[in-house]
């Protein structure tokens, strides 16, 4: 089993831990949370493939991800009717899971010979989409659409870094691939810590006449 592979069953329980704790604080039955967990760690990978038409979607071909996904949901389930969740580690670890997903999907793109354009929506909807889901699915605004802390500009940054060092620098493959997970993961752990934020867009409102 490859280093590669662990690493990304690893983000696939991370992200179904971030979903079964969103189910949890809107006190979904445990179907709910199982539900949310499974759509928060694979969402974003199967709308991916599913847009880039590769066949069999990776967790059908693959039935490991959905095993992971199930166990660590049930796990933080169980965990959590004890002991309080680290959130604070949990965020650190959901934030290097979607740096993982979103170099990943780029990787996968680039592989399918897509443009440059495409491989970074595509490793950023890899990245981010599963969250989108859950977060819809928990009747909260997607996180990427509104003023927190950098999340998809984190992903698009990453994945463009990640695009220039190894298809026009020419740098090896794995030393790419770390720079550009690490340029994610510290523009989102910075922008926690600083609380740096996109530009909010605000339209003036005027009263009617």
């Amino acid at each position: 089993m490859s280093l590669i592979y662990m690493l990304s069953l690893c983000a696939v329980a991370v992200f179904a831990i971030s979903g079964a704790l969103s189910a949890g604080h809107k006190q979904f039955d445990v179907f709910g949370v199982l539900v949310i967990a499974v759509v928060t760690a694979i969402g974003g990978g199967t709308i991916r493939d599913l847009l880039l038409d590769r066949n069999p979607i990776f967790w059908i071909d693959d039935t490991n991800y959905l095993i992971v996904t199930s166990l660590a949901a049930m796990a933080t389930v169980i965990f959590t009717r004890f002991r309080r969740a680290p959130v604070r580690l949990l965020t650190h670890a959901d934030t290097i899971g979607m740096a993982w997903f979103t170099i990943s999907g780029t990787r996968i793109a680039e592989s399918v010979g897509v443009s440059p354009e495409v491989c970074v929506l595509m490793g950023c909807i890899t990245g981010v989409a599963g969250g989108v889901i859950r977060d819809v699915l928990s009747g909260e605004t997607p996180l990427l659409l509104h003023d927190r802390e950098l999340y998809a500009t984190a992903a698009i940054a990453g994945s463009i870094v990640y695009l220039l060092l190894f298809r026009w620098v020419g740098w090896n493959l794995n030393l790419s691939v770390l720079i550009g997970v690490a340029v994610i993961v510290v523009l989102r752990t910075g922008s926690l810590l600083l609380k740096l934020r996109v530009p909010v867009y605000r339209v003036m409102r005027h009263d009617a006449p």
